[in-house]
């Protein structure tokens, strides 16, 4: 015999598998700038790295790449990735919430990423992927490469 539930009991139940909608879209743009970086060339590093002082969506490695190693060739560099999905552009561009206290954020934490590698020693380029949605599913993607610098106080000059 199945045990009855409350209605309390299934609303809770609902909520727990339930994924509030804008991370459901987040997560949705995140797999379409994925695979659009992916067929840009791109070799995917990691998704979602966090550490204390924040988190970056995708880590990709761009440039002449050997295997797992970079080349050491000049051209090669790690991509920090910060993925924008609206389901309208009628106040603003999605890349404009990346105001410069989310641009000192991501600096920090891709600094955190560095100090990992057996090899800190590499080129950094900071990009924005705009996705678009219409009726929840992706209609647009833009990659705007290289959109900022590292930040103060991780930059000299």
């Amino acid at each position: 015999m199945k045990p009855v539930r409350t209605l309390w009991q299934k609303l809770k139940a609902m909520a727990a598998t339930d994924e509030p909608e804008h991370l459901r879209r987040g997560r949705l743009g995140e797999r379409a700038a994925k695979v659009f970086l992916q067929k840009q060339g791109m070799k995917f590093m990691a998704a979602n790295f966090r550490s204390s002082r924040g988190e970056i969506d995708l880590i990709f490695r761009a440039g002449s790449t050997t295997g797992d190693v970079f080349a050491g060739n000049g051209t090669d560099c790690l991509v920090f990735v910060e993925v924008k999905t609206r389901s309208s552009e009628q106040w603003a561009r999605p890349a404009a919430a990346v105001n410069a206290r989310k641009k000192r954020l991501i600096s920090a934490t891709a600094m955190d990423y560095v100090r990992l590698l057996p090899d800190p020693r590499v080129k950094l380029r900071f990009d924005i992927v705009e996705v678009l949605l219409a009726d929840g599913e992706v209609s647009e993607v833009r990659h705007l490469p290289n959109t900022f610098m590292l930040s103060r106080p991780f930059r000299h000059g």
